[in-house]
């Protein structure tokens, strides 16, 4: 315990993972939510667009929504899940890490998957409204990651944080960039290794000591993206050193508030560690959910509600 058995079981196509997370992320249609951006100003100088949705039920709950890696809060797995929770009553906060709301971030840094103090500043400057006396986060595949580092590297967090859920979420970095790897996975790693470039070409013409075309040329697969820039533009020594110290997996046993963790047991993104089945059943926090299908963020349930969403609200209304 806290070991939960899934009750979600796909339908037709959505058994296979890779068509569950394929169609999920290019296929579904989006929920309409309404959104409005406000911009804060980070203590280096550096910003963030936070992409709010009010509920029309007078509350003082707020879900903070953190994305996937090269997402934003325009995806529909994330309007998915604010759509759920502003008709229950929420208010959320979609988070845009760094140059990652549609214009470039003013540093060479960016984000990534453990850059908890970005999101620490995000929450003070929600609790700074004084508005909201229960606030829940929740994230998705590198967002899960980061709100599980955030809640376990720390003695203490604000007491308005009551619950979080970690969903697709890969808690050994080294082990998931292994997986992506694999040749069943080359659709998802090109693509994500084409905005990784993208971004690093148009960064080039204002960091020219620290980025350059030579550099460029040798990044040829995610982890070389790591090696050559996240780990030295975050203060790491290599790629290595920057999946050992920002895994999530190592920070679950010091969190102290209530947390669900939902990876599909057919996430092709995933390694074994992030099954992390013996911590969660010695673990009166973890609550871990694997079923069968859902692949990676992609819970289909109907073409307007994913289980997953479901599930976020059912977990954070009984906490």
């Amino acid at each position: 315990m806290p070991i939960i058995t899934s009750n979600y079981k796909a339908g037709g196509l959505f058994k296979n993972g890779h068509f569950s997370t394929i169609y999920s992320a290019k296929l579904r249609v989006s929920p309409t939510v309404p959104q409005v951006r406000e911009r804060i100003t980070l203590n280096d100088g550096d910003f963030i667009d936070l992409d709010f949705t009010f509920s029309e039920t007078e509350n003082r709950k707020l879900a903070v929504l953190l994305h996937g890696l090269e997402g934003n809060a325009q995806r529909t797995y994330i309007l998915g899940q604010a759509h759920i929770l502003y008709q229950n009553g929420w208010d959320v906060c979609a988070v845009n890490y760094r140059g990652c709301s549609g214009e470039a971030n003013l540093k060479y840094e960016s984000y990534n998957a453990g850059k908890t103090a970005d999101l620490e500043q995000v929450i003070n400057h929600i609790l700074s409204l004084d508005k909201y006396a229960e606030i829940s986060l929740i994230g998705f595949s590198l967002g899960g990651n980061l709100l599980l580092k955030y809640l376990g590297e720390r003695e203490r967090v604000p007491s308005e944080i009551t619950s979080g859920v970690a969903i697709s979420s890969p808690l050994d970095l080294k082990g998931s960039l292994e997986r992506l790897s694999q040749a069943q996975n080359w659709v998802y790693r090109t693509s994500f290794l084409i905005d990784m470039k993208s971004k690093y070409k148009n960064k080039m013409v204002r960091f020219p000591e620290e980025m350059n075309p030579t550099k460029l040329k040798n990044i040829k697969s995610l982890f070389d993206f790591d090696n050559i820039y996240t780990a030295p533009a975050h203060g790491f020594q290599d790629a290595y050193d920057y999946y050992q110290k920002n895994s999530s997996l190592q920070f679950l046993p010091q969190i102290k508030i209530p947390v669900l963790i939902l990876n599909a047991s057919n996430d092709t993104f995933l390694s074994t560690n992030c099954y992390p089945k013996a911590l969660a059943s010695g673990s009166k926090n973890i609550y871990l959910e694997t079923p069968k299908h859902g692949g990676h963020v992609g819970f289909h349930k109907s073409h307007k509600i994913y289980y997953s969403e479901e599930r976020t609200l059912q977990f954070l209304n009984s906490k």
